[in-house]
């Protein structure tokens, strides 16, 4: 009876946020659907980053370069080879699955620590290749007024594109992680030696988990470039990455709202706080050093574990 509340509420919650999502671009102003709009975008991202860090332990530290590959591969299809921008959208998310599954191959029989200092470094590789290939990518200039079409050429109409392709995007990882793939991963993550001694291929798993990461991280990346109609290199520098990494751990990485509530949390205090300092890296670290002392298991963690101790209550009272 208990379980059945807690899913009325929860499906009473995603019918208000949705319907809330549907109606703010006609009460709200344009510069605050665009925010809403990048939040969405980097929920999106961050909870791609979660499903390997979170859902299967792996310390995926350059998680960005796939996020900066998917728009790239975007804003290059268009501009440089004229590709139709449906196929460009479709295209950019595989593209980033085969750079994951690339870097994946190297990294994937190393551990942890070692697993994520190899990844900065070939990402970063990536980096500085789009970063000095001037003729190609434009170099640090990035790439700009990347043509779209004429449906999503006002930020009320993206924000809208962006909301249909993020919930059906977050209904697909939400469905991954329930399914035995997503069991087998947190059973990877929790006891990775008993995993194997009980035949299942721990490298395999992990591997196709990095690509299926990698592929939302494109997806993200090509929402980006529908919201801006621009990309710049530092998209995929690992700064932006650790970014993705502290959003995880706001929220909770353990859990599957965590990712998308620090998203939410970290995009609104860098836009507002740029207009009064210009170290945000500062003011990223010290949260990081807040987290560790006094919200080990993010803010969504904290919620649910105080929420706990009420169920536990209501049963005894049966």
């Amino acid at each position: 009876m208990f379980n059945g509340i807690i899913d009325t509420r929860w499906r009473f919650t995603l019918a208000l946020i949705g319907i809330a999502l549907i109606v703010l671009p006609l009460v709200t102003p344009e510069f605050y659907i665009y925010i809403l709009a990048l939040i969405l975008v980097t929920a999106l991202l961050a909870l791609s980053l979660n499903f390997v860090l979170g859902f299967g332990g792996i310390y995926q530290f350059h998680h960005g370069v796939f996020y900066g590959v998917g728009a790239y591969a975007v804003a290059l299809m268009i501009t440089k080879a004229s590709v139709p921008w449906w196929l460009a959208f479709i295209l950019a998310p595989f593209v980033s699955a085969l750079i994951g599954l690339v870097i994946g191959w190297f990294c994937i029989r190393l551990t942890k620590l070692y697993f994520g200092m190899l990844q900065i470094s070939l990402g970063s590789l990536i980096w500085i290749i789009v970063y000095r290939w001037y003729a190609f990518t434009g170099g640090d200039n990035g790439i700009h007024s990347i043509p779209m079409p004429s449906f999503l050429t006002t930020t009320n109409a993206a924000y809208y594109f962006i909301v249909g392709v993020v919930a059906i995007a977050l209904a697909v990882m939400y469905l991954l992680i329930k399914s035995p793939f997503g069991a087998t991963l947190q059973a990877i993550r929790d006891n990775p030696q008993r995993c194997e001694s009980v035949g299942v291929n721990v490298n395999h798993h992990q591997l196709i988990a990095i690509v299926i990461a990698s592929f939302f991280a494109g997806i993200a990346g090509a929402l980006f470039v529908a919201l801006e109609r621009s990309v710049f290199p530092d998209m995929l520098f690992w700064a932006f990455s650790l970014e993705l990494f502290v959003m995880c751990l706001l929220g909770g990485w353990f859990t599957f709202a965590g990712p998308i509530l620090g998203a939410a949390i970290i995009v609104a205090l860098r836009t507002f706080t740029s207009k009064y300092t210009d170290y945000w890296t500062l003011i990223l670290g010290v949260i990081l050093i807040l987290l560790i002392f006094f919200l080990p298991e993010g803010v969504m963690g904290f919620l649910l574990g105080k929420f706990k101790p009420q169920t536990a209550e209501v049963g005894s009272n049966r």
